[in-house]
C-alpha cells in the first residue's frame, strides 16, 4: 500500500509546522511502522503561562493528532478514521521538558478491525499521560477516536 508520507518524513513536517515551533513542541521519534511516537514540549521563555509553567492549551496540542494518525497509517487506507473527542486532566504544573509517548498495540488493531468488519462506526478511547523529566505525571489525555470502513469496503 502506498503512503503518502513515510513516518521520517511526517516527523520533519511536525518539527517545521509554525505552532508546534512556536510552542516548544518537538516530535523526537515517529517509528518506521507507524506504531511509536514520542513527542517532547521543552519550556521557553515564549510559551510560559502568566505564573511561569507550560500553557494547558500546549499540553493538550502537544498530544492532538498523534492517535490518529498512526492509527489511520496501521489500518491502511480502507478505513476513515477521525479524532471524535478529547478530554485533559491537569494533574500537575508543568515545567521544564514534558514528554508524551503514543503506542499503537496489535490488541488495539484487531479490535478495531473486528468491531468494524460489518461496516459500522466505531468509538475507542486511547489514554496518553503527559510525563515532566523526574517522571511525574503532568496531564492525563483521552482522545475518542471514530473509525469505519469506508463505503465502498462496507
Amino acid at each position: 500500500m502506498s503512503r503518502p508520507v513515510k513516518p521520517s518524513t511526517l516527523r520533519l513536517i511536525f518539527n517545521l509546522w509554525p505552532p508546534f515551533v512556536a510552542s516548544g513542541i518537538h516530535v523526537t521519534r515517529f517509528s518506521p511502522d507507524w506504531r511509536h511516537v514520542r513527542v517532547e514540549m521543552r519550556m521557553r521563555p515564549w510559551n510560559r503561562n502568566y505564573v511561569g509553567t507550560h500553557f494547558g492549551g500546549n499540553l493538550f496540542a502537544m498530544t492532538d493528532p498523534f492517535w490518529m494518525i498512526p492509527i489511520k497509517e496501521c489500518l491502511g487506507n480502507d478505513y476513515l478514521v477521525w479524532d471524535k473527542a478529547a478530554e485533559i486532566e491537569f494533574v500537575k504544573p508543568g515545567k521544564g521538558t514534558v514528554h508524551a509517548e503514543f503506542n499503537v498495540e496489535d490488541s488495539a488493531l484487531e479490535e478495531i478491525r473486528a468491531a468494524t468488519a460489518g461496516g459500522e462506526k466505531y468509538l475507542k478511547w486511547f489514554p496518553v499521560e503527559v510525563i515532566d523529566a523526574q517522571g511525574d505525571v503532568v496531564a492525563r489525555v483521552r482522545k475518542q477516536i471514530y473509525v469505519r470502513l469506508k463505503p465502498r469496503h462496507r
